[in-house]
């Protein structure tokens, strides 16, 4: 069967789930079902109830992905990060998680997770350019 690859240079959200959806069919039939759930915790500015920062996490196949930390400016080295990636931490121990995964840039935050007991696991070098973007776990067992 001849086969045409047609380049979309602005991809729809159709075309994203034409590709994903078999794909998703296949993970389901080789690794069981993903039944991931999201949450988020949020940091509220008390004044104007307008969130601030946070963060925003997935569990899928027994692990926690961290994917969003953020803390503004004017408030970090107060603890304020720590007591998220505790909760978090809390959060992936309830739903039994076996560990947690998270990336980062080299300009953000690896010594904070460093510090909470992360271990790097991979990395991707001049990602943006002159920058390195790493990947780091902590297993909860």
């Amino acid at each position: 069967m001849p086969l045409d690859i047609l380049l979309s240079e602005h991809a729809t959200e159709e075309q994203r789930s034409a590709i994903l959806t078999p794909l998703l069919a296949h993970n389901l039939a080789k690794g069981g079902d993903d039944a991931h759930e999201t949450f988020a915790l949020l940091l509220r500015d008390p004044d104007s109830n307008e969130i601030i920062g946070g963060l925003y996490g997935k569990v899928s196949y027994r692990w926690l992905l961290i994917d969003l930390v953020s803390v503004p400016e004017s408030m970090r080295g107060q603890g304020i990060g720590q007591r998220l990636m505790h909760m978090a931490e809390d959060i992936a121990q309830k739903k039994y998680c076996i560990g947690i995964w998270l990336e980062t840039f080299s300009f953000q935050a690896p010594g904070f997770y460093q510090k909470l007991g992360y271990c790097e696991f991979g990395r991707l070098t001049d990602y943006p350019p002159g920058h390195t973007r790493m990947f780091y776990h902590k297993l909860l067992c």
